[in-house]
């Protein structure tokens, strides 16, 4: 273990951030470069004895926080990084974009603050990174077999890297123009900057898998060439049909998803654009939806220079402390404020929109809204509070509904869907097409990022003992495993 009495010796310490003034002119990450490297062995310490690390039971991909944490605080920094590279692909995504549900389980969490694990885990690789502990690994023979991965979101990518170490010849398509998914284009570079995507890339490139950009399968490529090509397939496409809001007013230009807007303000730091198609420079800027990517929209309006934003979310403000109907090791629902929301603007909660007005020319220029509560059970309009606001870019941040079926990918494969519009599949990640297999949002439905890297990690297990008739590849999760929630 690490310090036995550190959890009662140091308090909680988290990554610095940068002033706002400084950091709402640019796009770099958040967080102060090295701010966490003199105080993390330390945080590491807090880790205790506890006998049984509920945070592995927190974490899906069932990460060795305790081992790491011992190494993080002995500073031995390689052996942190192999062990942290036992169990993730991908440290320094979920380091920095993952809700940390592990912290949540944390024992220490049930009467004290949590053990920053996710700090201790970016702080790992990012040290890994920098004394040259992160190399590729090469298969040492080549199966023969060959698998296509659809999708390069963080499901894809663990699928791929760990069926190309398996030794199959692996081949990543992606419809976008760079590789990356949702981690490229729907999260901001606030949030992450894309040079970690780059170098990991780099990485898997040097292992042998090859990656294909703009190239949709269903429409530049069908289903029926894909099978002839590889032995095996991997859907990893993500859950990318966004909720929409069907009322009055929604045709007005404007209103765009979250989906539309966030990508574009990415390519203008990717250098395609000078200046982004949908911008919140000088505009009174709504963002509808209160999770995470609804912070990303707030943060990029921040950036682009809106005169205003307004968050609003349905439901009632969550607690600022654990409700008795939330209790320790589940994943509760807390009121965050997150670094976009310290840049600025107003949340607002208990409301529903209930139509646009535009103006002359047909853009959005006010939203009209409703407190809403909840009443025997029922989300119920509250007569007389009736308002509107002033909107003129609103973007949907509401959430994704299921897998993308206009482009062809599930009706030329033949998949079948559950009852909730994902990809069925069974115990091994296979769908009902023999040599197809689904990974990520796409079988499981909107998730979170460590999901989906446990869910390619499990599909690739599959693959191989589809491929070779044995497995010796970690599945850290069965497809019906869910987050530990009340």
């Amino acid at each position: 273990m690490a310090d036995p009495k550190g959890f009662l010796t140091t308090g909680r310490e988290v990554a610095e951030t940068r002033p706002v003034g400084e950091r709402v002119k640019d796009w770099n990450e958040v967080y102060v470069p090295g701010s966490l490297l003199p105080i993390i062995s330390k945080q590491a310490g807090r880790c205790m004895d506890c006998g049984i690390p509920f945070c592995h039971n927190g974490c899906p991909l069932g990460n060795l926080i305790p081992e790491w944490n011992d190494y993080a605080y002995r500073e031995d920094w390689s052996a942190a990084s192999e062990r942290l590279h036992a169990t993730n692909n991908f440290p320094e995504f979920t380091g920095r974009l993952c809700p940390a549900p592990c912290e949540s389980a944390c024992v220490l969490g049930i009467n004290q603050p949590a053990v920053t694990i996710k700090n201790v885990e970016v702080s790992i690789i990012d040290k890994a990174w920098d004394g040259g502990d992160v190399k590729p690994q090469v298969p040492e023979r080549l199966s023969g077999k060959t698998a296509a991965v659809i999708g390069s979101g963080p499901a894809g990518l663990a699928a791929a890297q760990q069926l190309t170490r398996a030794g199959h010849t692996v081949v990543v398509y992606e419809r976008a123009d760079r590789i990356g998914g949702l981690l490229r284009y729907g999260i901001p570079e606030f949030k992450m900057e894309k040079r970690h995507i780059n170098r990991r890339i780099e990485q898997m490139r040097a292992e042998g898998t090859k990656f294909r950009t703009g190239i949709e399968i269903g429409r530049d490529l069908t289903a029926t060439d894909l099978r002839k090509r590889f032995d095996a397939v991997v859907i990893a496409a993500g859950a990318t049909t966004a909720r929409d809001l069907p009322v009055p007013g929604r045709e007005l230009s404007g209103i765009h998803q979250a989906m539309e807007y966030l990508p574009l303000a990415n390519k203008v730091v990717e250098g395609d654009f000078v200046a982004s198609p949908i911008t919140a420079e000088g505009k009174h800027v709504v963002v509808i939806g209160g999770g995470d990517t609804g912070a990303d929209c707030v943060g990029t309006a921040h950036r682009q220079g809106a005169a205003s934003v307004t968050q609003l979310e349905i439901m009632p403000q969550p607690g600022e402390e654990r409700s008795a109907g939330q209790p320790w090791p589940t994943f509760p629902m807390l009121y965050k404020v997150t670094s976009a929301h310290e840049e600025g603007g107003e949340r607002v909660y208990s409301v529903s929109t209930t139509h646009f007005e535009g103006d002359e020319d047909g853009n959005v220029q006010f939203l009209h809204l409703v407190e809403v509560e909840f009443v025997d059970g029922k989300l119920t309009q509250k007569p007389g509070t009736e308002r509107k606001i002033p909107a003129q870019l609103v973007t949907l941040a509401m959430g994704f509904t299921g897998t993308d079926v206009e482009n062809g990918l599930v009706a030329q494969f033949g998949l079948a869907l559950d009852e909730r519009g994902n990809i069925a599949r069974d115990a091994d990640f296979a769908t009902n097409v023999d040599g197809v297999y689904v990974a990520g949002d796409a079988g499981r439905g909107q998730s979170l990022i460590v999901w989906a890297i446990a869910e390619g990690r499990s599909a690739a297990r599959g693959v191989d003992r589809f491929l070779t008739g044995a497995s010796e590849l970690p599945a850290p999760i069965r497809p019906t495993d869910r987050s530990l929630v009340v």
